[in-house]
């Protein structure tokens, strides 16, 4: 993989470094967000797609979404939905299900989430129930792009404040 194989991941809900909308989050209706792909190189077979929360306490990286076999396309949808295989996709993607942003109430503090896309020339042998480390090590030797997105996410009330269901928060 060499800088001309930049592959430019973008998403209509939120600009790069932006905020992740509410429908996007454990708050909202817990969807993941479309994902724009450009400069997809020709000999791409398959896509794999992670985010992980870059700022959680004592941990590099957090995943909250894997997805893998996706066929090659410029356009990712919004609300993929969970599934060991994914024929609404029409194709033999798997995956662990999307959770968005949901910090607890107490945090305070702004979390960057990152979007990772990897254009493979193969598909992957895995099993549905697959974690991060597995992803990646599956995947070693047969990146032939990577495009990166990151959102942000906070809670907008005060410590203290009501939460989003109307009770007080601790």
């Amino acid at each position: 993989m060499n800088a001309a194989d930049t592959l430019s991941v973008s998403s209509p809900v939120f600009a790069p470094d932006g905020t992740i909308p509410l429908c996007c989050t454990g708050f909202g209706e817990d969807v993941s967000p479309p994902l724009h792909l450009s400069g997809l190189c020709k000999g791409a077979v398959s896509l794999a797609v992670t985010m992980v929360d870059l700022d959680i306490p004592l941990l590099r990286e957090y995943p909250h979404w894997l997805i893998w076999n996706l066929s090659p396309t410029q356009e990712i949808p919004a609300a993929i939905p969970p599934g060991e295989s994914l024929p609404e996709l029409h194709d033999a993607a798997k995956g662990v299900a999307y959770r968005g942003p949901k910090p607890p109430l107490w945090v305070r503090n702004t979390h960057r989430y990152r979007f990772d896309v990897y254009v493979l020339d193969c598909r992957l042998a895995l099993d549905s129930q697959a974690r991060l480390r597995d992803l990646r090590r599956a995947m070693k030797g047969h990146i032939l792009q990577r495009g990166s997105l990151i959102g942000k996410y906070r809670h907008s009330q005060p410590f203290g404040s009501r939460t989003l269901t109307g009770e007080r928060s601790i």
